[in-house]
């Protein structure tokens, strides 16, 4: 198990430019099941759960052709839908949450898609009802093998469009019945549907490839079914998740970062938040500059009340980020209450910040207090282990800002969602040491 051996302390200047979102990624990466066409995809971030579905796409039969380091090829002219019988496929999908996203694109083609129960970050529950209910309505047969947590669906002709209201504003789920939708017969109006940027993205890659989709950004899709799809081209926004993650760095470490190529408009109130926290920032074209801060105040209501941050469905805050803002708000000036609604078991990674010397009340596995400490005095090195993805960064943060030095096990979370990580920071002055 590779482990990081950070030495905390290190000042970091220079630019840096965020990876291809992997949030996006998956969902991209799946459509492509939905045509015999090519589709070239650029900006692929070189991260393994998406270098891991990459993996299974080919096992599935998708010709892939590497263009260059983040371009790649792919043509699913002549898939082997027995590898969903396979072992190799039970164990593969197993260890990857977004395998999930490859049912609704072999639904509307093939008319079957089967994945076992998919893993991912160890939050909480994250349910799969969304999905199966939408293919359902779409006129699916859903089946569960509990013995085997395998699940399969499978239309006897094609799918038929239907009207349905989602009951949560599932991004993933909105995505896997959006694809499955575009080749059914006749209109299926998504209510209640996710309206996140990346979303947007796979929508309007789906419509230059020919399907007919509208409502784009909004909660209400309608799809209007068509017989077949196209090939095309397509280039994936930057991370917003990474984006937010170095601003929080920046502040923490008191560190001059310029973020590059940031797509600012599909920010949305992410750079808000972080102001919130008394942290400045200046936009500059698209580029987010961050300067070097001694101290940055966390604002309160109006009426002088604590800060409150949760997250919420787009354009709320994104989960992704409660990690990152709850360890920068630990060094700032002032009081916030940090509020995760989405996963239970989000916040149990502070009480490593604790055992670094951060001043935290968790109030309940989803709220927490955090008194700023206002870099008076500043959190100390420790053993800790990464326990998800978000985490796992928000503990990197802190060691880069702690005295003496972290060591950070089960990297390979981190390395799930965030591209060489180690490497990009180092090159900006950090001091990170990956031991194998």
């Amino acid at each position: 198990m590779a482990t990081f051996k950070v030495t905390g302390g290190r000042r970091m200047s220079g630019e840096i430019i965020p990876q291809g979102a992997k949030n996006e990624a998956l969902q991209i990466l799946s459509a492509v099941l939905l045509t015999d066409k090519e589709v070239t995809i650029s900006k692929i971030p070189a991260i393994r759960d998406v270098l891991k579905l990459i993996e299974l796409l080919g096992d599935l039969g998708v010709k892939v052709s590497k263009i260059n380091e983040d371009t790649y090829r792919f043509q699913a002219d002549n898939i082997n839908l027995d590898f969903l019988n396979s072992e190799a496929f039970k164990t593969k999908g197993a260890g990857l949450r977004g395998s999930i996203m490859i049912i609704g694109p072999l639904l509307a083609r093939f008319g079957k898609g089967y994945i076992p129960s998919p893993g991912g970050d160890k939050i909480g529950r994250r349910r799969l009802d969304t999905h199966f209910i939408g293919f359902m309505k779409l006129g699916a047969k859903f089946e569960y093998l509990p013995d085997e947590q395998f699940y399969k669906v499978s239309v006897d002709n094609k799918l038929k469009g239907a009207y349905m209201l989602l009951d949560e504003a599932s991004v993933t789920g909105t995505a896997n019945i959006l694809m499955a939708a575009t080749l059914a017969e006749g209109v299926t109006t998504i209510y209640n549907a996710a309206c996140e940027p990346y979303l947007q993205q796979l929508c309007k890659m789906l419509n230059r490839m020919g399907a007919k989709i509208s409502g784009i950004g909004s909660n209400l899709l309608t799809i209007e079914g068509v017989e077949r799809l196209d090939g095309t081209e397509h280039t994936m926004l930057p991370d917003m998740i990474e984006i937010g993650s170095f601003i929080g760095l920046a502040a923490m470490t008191e560190s001059e970062i310029t973020i590059k190529d940031c797509s600012i408009p599909d920010l949305g109130i992410i750079p808000d938040t972080f102001k919130r926290l008394g942290i400045k920032m200046e936009f500059r074209g698209d580029d987010i500059f961050i300067p070097a801060q001694d101290h940055y105040e966390i604002e309160s209501f109006i009426d002088g009340s604590i800060l409150t941050i949760a997250d919420a469905p787009w354009p709320g805050f994104t989960p992704d980020l409660i990690s990152i803002v709850l360890v920068t708000a630990t060094q700032a000036r002032g009081n916030v209450l940090i509020h995760q609604k989405m996963f239970e078991s989000r916040l149990f990674f502070v009480d490593n910040l604790i055992d670094m010397g951060a001043k935290i009340i968790l109030c309940d596995p989803h709220r927490a207090n955090i008194m700023g400490l206002d870099k008076k005095v500043p959190l100390k090195g420790i053993t800790m282990s990464s326990p998800d993805i978000r985490a796992g960064v928000a503990m990197l943060i802190a060691a880069m800002s702690a005295k003496g030095t972290s060591t950070i096990r089960n990297i390979e979370q981190i390395d799930r969602g965030y591209q060489y990580i180690d490497k990009r920071l180092n090159n900006i002055g950090a001091e990170i040491v990956r031991v194998d």
